[in-house]
């Protein structure tokens, strides 16, 4: 008796199931179509077979697809006397030529094999982002303590990301979290300083932008509301922290990343660091303090990094000021010990025993770092337009890749977010922390469930959900940006709208 649910291919040993058109093409044509003999289908799992007139499949209780594929590991030199006798002792009805009665005709392979292929594909992959939706920013309480977790070690206390499939990407409920232990942790006089790292090979890649996708998608406001309010609350906290926080920067440390890391008083980068703030290629713009935090470096290189979004060196970071010591990586676990046998609130202290572990960083001579003269006289201007019109001049003049690779950039990039993120840069030099969380709440609410929303959307889906690498800008170029679009964003969502609400007065008076 034929066993309908499980069969095994007899060319190419894989496993097929008769109700799902499990077909295994993309073997066995890959060598079939190179030889004279005709092809013909297999009935039973669609896989493309030289001139046979019947297949030997699995059975109830035959061999399983490894015993097969090593029996058949050279069936495609089988001399077609000994297919016919493998033939003979098949439960399966032999195929034979078009035009007899009584037994299955071969079916060409035509276009309708790769039709379903490609149809079955994008349906696996339409359920599988569709999966992806249902876990939005909020998770099960019992997954909450998993996200965040926590170590103490005499006076020391630190705080574990811990998402590492998705680099360690922030939550909502990650940021309620760091904000209940760096509140108990700073009440607590048996703490001396509290350190902060993360799981895997990142620090934490930013914000679940993925999630905030799904939560617009969905109509989800509030749940985008509370994420934002919750992670700028934090990074408000860590910037007026009353104790010594250090944040070991051990891998990717990008977006919100850098906003749950650089408030506070010492950042320790590796060879392993990674440093971005890449929202403008998605559409979004430069948020989590980033305004406050790019502003400050030293001469335009903040306007170069929040309108490019690439990377920096641990070097590099150490550098510009981003980072306060630079590690080995392999070091860093001499250097935790270290730092947990100190029983001080002193931060002259911390400093002394993460300055004993320090090592010298060189930047490479081709880095941005070397380039401030030129990122000076480029990035200077007062609009994108004047800064791109500078940046061809010079690659033009001097044939210089870092141009070219810098223009590029910016060409792919969506021209709104840019003329945003310039102005929201060049706002944020003038302006304290507190205040620009506040203004980057109201534009980060617009450019996810505002007017502005179409460009996130457009550019996640571009560069992490379909990965086309083709996103649609709208307005689509740089000339089209109207300064009332700019301002819109800046705005409220409307008049009513709270703003980001923080204990302002309650920090600064402690």
């Amino acid at each position: 008796m034929v066993d309908l649910e499980r069969r095994v291919c007899c060319m190419c040993g894989d496993v097929g199931f008769f109700d799902k058109l499990f077909h295994c093409s993309k073997y066995c044509s890959s060598y079939y179509k190179e030889q004279a003999d005709p092809i013909k289908i297999c009935d039973w799992c669609q896989c493309e077979a030289r001139n046979r007139t019947g297949a030997k499949h699995g059975l109830n209780g035959g061999s399983s697809k490894r015993s097969y594929r090593s029996e058949y590991s050279s069936a495609h030199q089988i001399k077609q006397q000994e297919v016919n006798k493998i033939t003979t002792s098949s439960s399966i009805p032999p195929v034979t030529d078009k035009g007899k009665t009584g037994v299955p005709s071969p079916r060409p392979a035509t276009r309708r094999y790769k039709l379903l292929k490609d149809v079955m594909y994008k349906l696996w992959r339409f359920i599988s982002y569709q999966r992806r939706s249902l876990c939005s920013l909020k998770v099960t309480p019992e997954d909450l303590d998993n996200q965040v977790l926590v170590e103490g070690s005499g006076c020391s206390r630190t705080a574990i990301l811990n998402r590492p499939p998705s680099l360690n990407a922030l939550t909502t409920h990650m940021g309620v979290r760091l904000q209940k232990l760096y509140k108990n942790w700073e009440e607590d006089p048996n703490i001396g300083f509290v350190m902060m790292k993360g799981s895997g090979r990142a620090f934490c890649a930013g914000g679940d932008i993925v999630s905030l996708y799904h939560l617009r998608k969905r109509g989800s406001p509030d749940a985008v509301r509370e994420f934002f309010w919750n992670l700028y609350s934090f990074i408000y906290l860590l910037g007026t922290y009353l104790k010594p926080h250090v944040a070991i920067l051990n891998g990717v440390t990008m977006g919100g990343g850098t906003g749950v890391s650089i408030p506070g008083t010492f950042r320790v980068a590796t060879d392993r660091t990674i440093f971005a703030t890449p929202e403008t290629i998605i559409g979004f713009h430069p948020d989590a303090g980033a305004s406050f935090n790019l502003s400050h470096l030293p001469g335009r290189l903040g306007e170069y990094l929040g309108l490019t979004g690439l990377k920096l060196s641990g070097a590099e970071m150490l550098a510009c000021g981003l980072a306060t010591h630079y590690i080995r990586s392999e070091e860093v676990p001499v250097m935790e010990q270290q730092l947990k046998k100190l029983l001080t609130d002193d931060p002259s202290v911390v400093e002394s025993t993460l300055e004993k572990c320090a090592e010298v960083a060189h930047p490479e001579k081709t880095g941005v770092i070397r380039r401030f003269d030129l990122l000076d006289k480029c990035f200077g201007h007062d609009t994108v337009e004047e800064i791109i019109d500078s940046l061809e001049t010079e690659a033009s003049r001097k044939k210089d890749i870092w141009c070219t690779t810098t223009l590029r950039r910016l060409k792919e990039t969506s021209p709104l977010s840019l003329k945003v993120a310039l102005r929201s840069i060049r706002e944020g030099r003038f302006q304290t922390l507190d205040q620009c969380l506040i203004r980057e709440y109201r534009m980060s609410l617009q450019g996810i469930i505002g007017k502005s929303s179409g460009n996130f959307c457009e550019g996640v889906r571009a560069r992490l959900i379909d990965k086309d690498e083709a996103p649609k800008w709208d307005p689509p170029s740089l000339e089209k940006v109207s300064e009332d679009m700019v301002d819109n964003y800046f705005s409220a969502l409307t008049p009513s709208e709270p703003d980001l609400d923080l204990p302002i007065k309650l920090r600064e008076s402690i």
